[in-house]
């Protein structure tokens, strides 16, 4: 049985007040509005709402950041953040959209040839992976 998705209706949504600690890996179109102590993967788009708050790294195909983000935030398709949104992380994609206010404390790739923007993920991915590793090999 195929899994069907869409970008026109949510397939998850965390709502206001409720909060996850740990990893979510979700499918499709997913709107978070409570807090994440976790990493967040979803193979759709992904709305981080205005009193969201996550703590951990974000993978979407696009995100859309209104909350706040205190981890990396890595959408190929795009990245739009509102004026109220704070990123304490790199933001990684082809293409970026920041409001008036924006708060970003990171690295900020935007690349939209395909291509480059490759290369580009690959050796951020490289160099944070190397970053995580103290001098005895162990992750921190």
């Amino acid at each position: 049985m195929a899994s069907f998705t869409d970008d026109i209706s949510f397939n998850t949504m965390l709502g206001p007040g409720a909060f996850v600690s740990g990893d979510l890996k979700l499918e499709g179109f997913t709107r978070v509005d409570g807090d994440i102590y976790g990493n967040i993967e979803t193979t759709g788009k992904l709305i981080i709402g205005e009193n969201a708050r996550i703590r951990g790294s974000v993978t979407a195909k696009s995100v859309i950041v209104i909350g706040i983000v205190e981890g990396d935030i890595l959408a190929p398709e795009g990245i739009h953040l509102f004026s109220s949104a704070v990123v304490l992380g790199d933001v990684i994609s082809r293409k970026i959209k920041a409001d008036e206010k924006v708060i970003i404390e990171g690295y900020c790739i935007s690349i939209d040839n395909q291509q480059k923007f490759e290369e580009a993920k690959k050796q951020w991915l490289d160099m944070r992976a190397i970053s995580n590793k103290n001098y005895f090999g162990k992750s921190r």
